[in-house]
């Protein structure tokens, strides 16, 4: 009985203090939590605010390789001796590298996370910016260029990326920002680069080069990011912040991981789209100066009109995703930014010069199917990983379609002695781009494609 009692006394005491332990113990780890919980909004909100300035300055930095070079080409091509087919391939060099490069996006972004390879991308084009006016020779001039060619491949690919895994909630808004901000220095590139070069004394290397200092500001923000290795994605705050912002099931994560994109029917729309559309802005970008200055017009009013095209992007890079998120299928889009390129590719063929600033609005609007098209590769994946693989895809395979694009247009330009067949071209493609943009706009992501495949 004595005996009975005291196990009773002792399961009671054992019941009683076993809870004070607990308790000690979940106090002390609660605490913790609490603290590490206070801690992490003020440093989720810094490196947000961070990943923001980042994500501007690297969009910034995207373009001016491309489009300073389209308001120099003729200089260029005088001082380095280039026939027009040369030059033809020069403006198919973007694509090529942008196909080549951009492929091995996704591979090294899992290896040292996304916020390191931008950080890398943007020493990339740091430097061969710096160093490409100033080599000798037209190997080196294109050596120069590739460098710079692959920081923008790599980045153009992981900034859809970071935009989902950042702000999954607001892949239209942010995704029209860092658009914009491309937008704007693709513009402010063509508009200031012939005036700059003449007020730094008139060499176009000096005109080229100078485009290396915006690239050296974008590395700070991602350097602060990824100093430690703790804002990286594989072993970062870049990954801990965006998986607890992404919410996706794990069904979903497995599923990802071993898609296989090339099944998916929308994904191959995409990326004809894609390579299509990069097809019009880098004939555009590469040459609408100089068929301008062959009506005409005078060089430096020719690089405005670029500028035009280019700044038409600011405005509406920031409402076109914004819009199509709202849309359940963004085909009506694609038709209209279609239209607008088919008449000014008219109004290119009919009065270049007449009504060029008309034309330089419309293919503007028209251009900015670019935004529209890293909108749709945010809109028809589940997570960041599908986003990644879908982006790589649609990117390298559509910059592999528009290799060709600039390439005949210069070599058309040379044999024929004018401008009316490349602008034929030209408009003969916004066909197709149309009919594949209506395809990759429909409701429908590429896991439930392949899965259906499958």
């Amino acid at each position: 009985m004595a005996s009975e009692e005291t196990r009773t006394m002792t399961a009671a005491q054992t019941r009683t203090q076993a809870p004070i332990r607990t308790d000690a113990t979940d106090g002390a780890t609660g605490g913790a939590l609490r603290d590490a919980a206070a801690k992490q909004p003020a440093t989720r909100a810094w490196a947000t605010r961070l990943v923001v300035v980042g994500i501007v300055l690297a969009a910034l930095n995207l373009r001016p390789a491309i489009t300073s070079l389209g308001s120099l080409l003729e200089e260029v091509r005088d001082g380095l001796g280039m026939s027009g087919t040369l030059a033809g391939l020069l403006t198919s060099v973007p694509p090529l590298c942008f196909a080549i490069f951009g492929v091995m996006a996704p591979r090294l972004a899992r290896r040292f996370g996304p916020g390191a390879v931008v950080c890398a991308g943007m020493v990339a084009i740091a430097s061969g910016l710096a160093i490409r006016p100033f080599l000798g020779g037209t190997a080196g001039f294109l050596a120069a260029t590739a460098l710079a060619l692959m920081g923008i491949a790599v980045s153009n690919v992981l900034m859809p990326v970071i935009v989902k895994r950042w702000f999954p909630e607001k892949v239209g808004s942010m995704t029209g920002l860092y658009s914009m901000a491309l937008a704007l220095g693709t513009s402010m590139a063509a508009a200031v680069t012939v005036p700059m070069t003449d007020a730094l004394g008139g060499s176009w290397r000096t005109g080229l080069a100078v485009w290396a200092v915006l690239a050296v500001v974008a590395v700070v923000p991602w350097v602060v990011l990824v100093r430690d290795r703790g804002a990286g994605d594989s072993a970062s705050a870049l990954a801990s912040a965006s998986a607890s912002a992404e919410h996706v099931s794990a069904a979903v994560q497995r599923e990802d991981a071993g898609l296989r994109i090339t099944r998916s029917r929308t994904a191959w729309a995409l990326a004809c789209f894609f390579g299509l559309q990069a097809t019009a802005a880098y004939i555009t970008m590469g040459w609408m100066p100089q068929i301008f200055r062959d009506a005409g017009v005078p060089a430096g009013e020719a690089g405005v009109l670029l500028a035009v095209t280019m700044a038409m992007g600011v405005p509406l890079a920031f409402v076109i995703p914004r819009v199509a998120t709202r849309l359940p299928n963004q085909g009506p889009v694609v038709m209209v930014l279609g239209a607008c390129g088919l008449a000014g590719y008219a109004g290119l063929y009919l009065a270049p010069a007449g009504g060029a600033w008309v034309w330089a609005l419309l293919l503007g609007v028209s251009n900015c199917s670019f935004p529209l098209a890293l909108t749709m590769v945010g809109m028809r994946a589940k997570s960041s990983v599908g986003v990644a693989k879908l982006s790589a895809f649609a990117q390298s395979t559509g910059y592999l379609i528009s290799i060709p694009g600039p390439l005949l247009v210069g070599v058309l330009y040379q044999h024929s002695g004018g401008w009316e067949l490349p602008i034929v071209l030209m408009a003969a493609l916004m066909v197709p781009q149309i009919v594949v943009g209506i395809l990759a706009g429909r409701n429908r992501t590429v896991e439930d494609e392949v899965a259906a495949a499958a």
